[in-house]
């Protein structure tokens, strides 16, 4: 009678095969830990010419990971490199805490205020206007992806010097920020043939 793989267990690492998991459970059951450290030896080899990027030295021990998962962690043998342990497999990464604050203008974000107040905090001269009206310009993308109608430069001005607190100031009949023009969409070039 033949065996359906449907009747049989589930593979733990299917992207390997069955015949690399009847190999892994060869292993388990040899007693020499010599011979099982062999026979562990060969089945990374195996392992390795199924998926030949992973023998590069720098994802060997990938490899040897994938072998110890496959054998339910139960492996003892005298492993090459550090291996994966059951605890460290369904580890969850450490929580992120994201600051929480006021933001007064949404559409421009933590970080625009952030540079705003980096601005802010800079020296008068040449590099601090030069950063200001950069930071001035990227406010206006910022708002035009809210109201691609159109920005009026009075705007952002105003807007710049409240986030500021009054720190930056920029004249309109001075200062011009660049128009942004909307991309036209390219065509593909195809074009359909016409049933005449």
């Amino acid at each position: 009678m033949l065996n359906y793989n449907t009747s049989l267990a589930p593979l733990t690492l299917p992207e390997y095969g069955r015949n690399i998991q009847r190999m892994v459970e060869h292993c388990l059951s040899i007693e020499d830990r010599d011979e099982r450290t062999k026979c562990a030896f060969t089945i990374v080899k195996s392992m390795g010419n199924l998926f030949p990027e992973l023998r590069a030295p720098e994802n060997e021990h990938k490899l040897w990971d994938h072998l110890m998962i496959m054998s339910n962690f139960s492996l003892d043998i005298d492993f090459p490199c550090e291996v994966l342990r059951a605890e460290d497999l369904n580890t969850s990464p450490e929580r992120v805490d994201y600051p929480q604050g006021p933001i007064r203008y949404r559409h421009y974000g933590k970080i625009t205020q952030q540079m705003i107040d980096k601005a802010a905090s800079l020296e008068p001269g040449e590099e601090r206007d030069q950063v200001v009206l950069l930071l001035a310009n990227h406010m206006k993308k910022q708002m035009l992806a809210l109201n691609p109608d159109g920005v009026d430069d009075a705007k952002i001005f105003s807007d710049l010097l409240e986030l500021s607190h009054g720190a930056i100031r920029l004249d309109p009949s001075q200062v011009r920020l660049h128009e942004f023009k909307e991309m036209p969409v390219a065509t593909t070039g195809k074009k359909k043939k016409k049933k005449g």
